[in-house]
């Protein structure tokens, strides 16, 4: 894959028509008799459960409710099978890998005019140093105004989204004209940042300004304005003060109730969590178990 470095910020960037967004609602029409929303802010967040199996032992594989694969087969999808629309490997790829963090990236352009747009193709990928990729899909038309600022700036904050702004987050995808500021359309409120130049959502409770440090071009063939991928550094975080510890690292989920987009136009709030601790190879190949599974090969 080929990559970019940043440009040079005297160049201002070439105004492009903006890219036609397609209808995503249709991928899903609204259940009719949905039952109103529950509220979850009083007490306790969620329940908090052991995990499916608590005497899982090791080489036990799969528990109860695996499907048998030779009752229920798998079916083989090639992605590039002639006559497959690219919009059926989008509704397979956001139904199946769910759910996914939604990140509201700030971006200003070169001028100084603010954008705001959600990305649920956004992930971290490191902790030291801290690094995030946001995915930039192509599409018919020109690039996405966050993708064309962050390249031309190099600067922006991301938000994480939560339970009390998801509408307002959901506003921001609307494909506003050039000019239109998606923070009017949504209502959200701007708070300054430390190092950057984009302003952070006030309403987040989790914030991270960052810098940009590559832009990577996938090589590959697409419809439209080609696919890349930020590459951004966290350079600060923000963090509600109720949301966060003493020694300021880890965020309360009482607080934050983090929203999860899955496929269509559904999404996934947390409710129930369950504890499944993790060990090392030194203190597991100490057990019984383990150490009688190793001795039968």
């Amino acid at each position: 894959m080929g990559s970019v470095g940043l440009p040079s910020l005297a160049h201002a960037t070439t105004i492009k028509p903006a890219p036609v967004k397609p209808n995503y609602s249709g991928l899903e029409g609204l259940t009719p008799g949905l039952s109103p929303w529950r509220d979850s802010t009083q007490g306790s967040f969620g329940n908090i459960t052991q995990s499916p199996r608590p005497d899982w032992h090791y080489g036990d594989g799969a528990t109860e409710g695996a499907v048998d694969p030779s009752i229920t087969p798998h079916v083989e999808i090639d992605p590039f099978a002639e006559g497959r629309p690219m919009f059926s490997n989008y509704a397979l790829m956001v139904s199946a890998i769910v759910p996914r963090p939604i990140g509201l990236v700030s971006t200003l352009s070169v001028d100084g005019k603010p954008n705001l747009a959600p990305f649920s193709y956004f992930q971290v990928v490191d902790h030291n140093p801290p690094m995030f990729v946001v995915g930039f899909a192509g599409r018919a038309g020109a690039s996405k105004d966050t993708l064309t600022n962050l390249e031309a700036t190099g600067e922006c904050t991301i938000n994480l989204v939560s339970e009390h702004m998801i509408e307002a987050a959901n506003a921001c995808s609307i494909d506003a004209p050039f000019g239109v500021s998606e923070w009017d359309i949504c209502g959200l409120k701007q708070a300054d940042s430390a190092v950057v130049r984009p302003a952070r959502v006030q309403e987040s409770v989790f914030s991270i300004e960052g810098k940009l440090v590559k832009i990577v071009d996938y090589d590959r063939e697409s419809v439209g304005s080609p696919s890349r991928l930020g590459i951004i550094e966290g350079v600060r975080f923000w963090v509600r003060e109720d949301a966060i510890d003493e020694q300021r690292k880890n965020v309360d989920l009482n607080v934050l109730r983090p929203v999860g987009q899955l496929g269509g136009i559904s999404y996934s709030r947390t409710t129930e969590t369950f504890k499944l601790p993790r060990t090392n190879w030194a203190t597991a190949s100490e057990t019984k178990g383990l150490k009688e599974l190793l001795g039968q090969r």
